[in-house]
């Protein structure tokens, strides 16, 4: 009986709307090319289609509202019905059942409140990476004694397992507008496992094995948002955001993305093509085997000043815009620290060893979207600053240097080519009063085949010239001669980066993408490395580097996501000339295998 009464009660309103959407006899309608179009048409305002919104006699006058649109389900008990049992897939509720109406994934509000939601996340992250890359070593600290070798073996493992848990209270209906207020914390676990061929390598003392284990938690997120206005109709709005919260200062995360402690100012306008950031925050401490925050420390004296502003279609349809202005203040030069391995971090052991000041303002334009059938994505800033105590005179000098990156792509059915290109200038006189080595304040960017490519997911040591002294970073692009990343100050002493590469990706089934990238790299000049290394005519080719990799989402969906990828470096006539003892190695690999779970 209380099917039929609902089929009853439902027939006309659906007849109704069937009625209403069906379409006009007209002239066929023809088929084009996604993105190929010879004019765009204006958008229709509302005062001139009378039609758009049925007036309120249109309405069926047999049904009534429903104030909250999560209870719809649970007063028809739609899981007792065929339709919505069998074609729909809803089931009645239960607790840890992510896909249909949950109290603790945010889709109905807490008992006892009308407009309170708990939304509760936990993600795992499973990651095995054996590689190979040339580790520098003393005779005094090496495994095999009776090798009389600049380098030692270079076979490593890495296995990490992390966990994340995230919890957000919130208030407001988030439909078509933003939350009212929002209280959230994420906590991050992890546990790491290292293995090496060498000593002195994960731990400072030469007593210790080449193994190290870790285990730490971070706070990446904790953090009070409220909602301050609306100032349209269509909700545009401003927010205010205080506490440690994630921040990327563009769309490949080039700049700055990282999860620092500050207060973020941000809204919409014009019916969200628009959206602005006002942000100042300090960088927080970060554990030296995670990378997470560390809260007890106490924070860098390294300060961002950020303002961003996007805008939608601008210049063209489809294409997003954007431009920002960030200021890093750091006031480190007094600040001398040593990271839990017992290695040296600030001031790098490079140059004259002293501590630095410095500001450096980052003048940026990025573009992401397409321009017909090309999809683009760009980046391009101008570095200027200053800094005190030059890493190798002492003395003040000023920061000029220039980034440019872009990656155009074009998509043919289930094809997507690529093609990337990347420029960060590099120091022609490291003894002058002017450096023009581009760093950025924390990069981790997703180009050129992200974390899969060897040269962004690895970090090579420099041998000689500097102790504790990588050529680039783990998950970075540039180099910038740090002692880290995470840990250490920026470098506008550094030889820059040209990347020049193609690659593909491959939907071959909705739940397997296959992707591949080669890159050739190169060093923009050579000038620093040579001085350090007391080695003249060093060539700036790096190498290749080749990678293939394979994301499978079985559930088309990302709570189970299982990605594996390889990495091959060629090395080129400068890569060989720096790890000279490694020319018998015609490669180094890199293999990652990675599982995330998500609820």
């Amino acid at each position: 009986m209380r099917r039929a009464f609902l089929a009853l009660l439902l027939a006309p309103a659906v007849a109704g709307a069937q009625e209403a959407e069906r379409p006009e006899a007209g002239p066929p309608i023809e088929r084009r090319v996604p993105g190929i179009r010879a004019e765009v048409e204006a958008p229709v305002p509302p005062t001139d289609n009378p039609g758009a919104v049925p007036p309120p006699e249109a309405w069926p006058a047999d049904h009534l509202p429903v104030p909250d649109r999560w209870r719809i389900l649970d007063s028809l008990e739609a899981w007792k019905i065929p339709y919505f049992r069998d074609v729909l897939g809803v089931r009645r509720a239960r607790t840890l059942d992510p896909y249909n109406q949950n109290l603790l994934k945010g889709d109905k509000p807490l008992p006892g409140t009308q407009d309170w939601f708990l939304l509760l996340a936990a993600i795992s992250d499973t990651v095995l990476e054996p590689r190979t890359f040339p580790i520098p070593v003393g005779i005094q600290t090496s495994e095999r004694p009776d090798e009389l070798d600049v380098f030692g073996g270079t076979r490593s493992t890495v296995v990490a397992q992390t966990v994340i848990l995230s919890a957000s209270l919130f208030q407001g209906s988030t439909l078509f507008k933003p939350v009212e207020q929002e209280l959230k914390v994420a906590l991050a676990f992890q546990f790491n496992h290292v293995t090496v061929p060498e000593r002195r390598v994960l731990l400072v003392e030469p007593s210790r094995g080449p193994e190290r284990s870790d285990a730490f938690v971070g706070v990446q997120e904790l953090f009070y948002d409220r909602h301050l206005r609306d100032v349209s109709d269509r909700y545009d709005f401003d927010s205010v955001r205080i506490g440690i919260q994630p921040f990327t200062a563009d769309f490949r995360g080039f700049l700055f993305q990282d999860t620092p402690l500050g207060i973020r100012l941000f809204g919409t306008r014009d019916d969200n093509r628009v959206q602005y950031n006002l942000a100042a925050f300090v960088r927080l401490e970060k554990d030296s085997n995670t990378g997470l925050n560390a809260i007890l420390r106490s924070p860098r004296q390294d300060y961002v000043l950020a303002a961003n502003l996007y805008r939608q279609d601008f210049p063209w349809p489809a294409l997003t815009s954007q431009v920002v202005v960030l200021w890093n203040i750091n006031r480190e030069a007094d600040d001398v620290q040593v990271d839990t391995n017992g290695f040296p971090v600030r001031p790098a052991l490079i140059g004259n060893l002293r501590g630095r000041d410095y500001d450096a303002v980052y003048l940026g334009y990025n573009a992401d979207g397409r321009i017909g059938r090309l999809n683009l994505s760009a980046s391009a800033y101008l570095l200027l600053g200053e800094e005190r105590n030059s890493v190798f005179t002492g003395d003040r000098a000023k920061i000029r240097a220039a980034f440019l990156a872009a990656e155009p792509s074009i998509d043919s059915n289930w094809v997507r080519l690529r093609g990337s290109l990347l420029f960060a200038s590099g120091d022609g006189n490291p003894f002058d009063s002017t450096h023009q080595g581009f760093d950025a304040v924390f990069e981790n960017p997703l180009f050129a085949g992200a974390d899969t490519s060897f040269w962004i997911r690895q970090s090579i040591p420099l041998a000689g010239g500097g102790r504790v002294i990588a050529i680039n970073g783990r998950n970075g692009i540039l180099n910038t001669l740090r002692p880290s990343k995470e840990q250490g100050q920026s470098s506008f002493v550094n030889p820059g980066t040209i990347l020049v590469g193609a690659g593909a990706d491959f939907d071959v089934l909705p739940t397997l993408r296959i992707s591949a990238n080669a890159n050739h790299l190169w060093f923009h000049r050579t000038a620093v490395l040579e001085t350090l290394r007391q080695q003249g005519g060093l060539q700036p080719e790096i190498g290749f580097d080749l990678s293939a990799a394979a994301i499978f989402r079985p559930f088309m969906h990302q709570n189970v996501v299982l990605r594996g990828s390889a990495a091959v470096l060629v090395p080129g006539r400068g890569f060989r000339q720096l790890f000279v003892a490694e020319n018998r190695r015609r490669a180094f690999t890199s293999v990652l295998l990675n599982l995330v779970l998500s609820y």
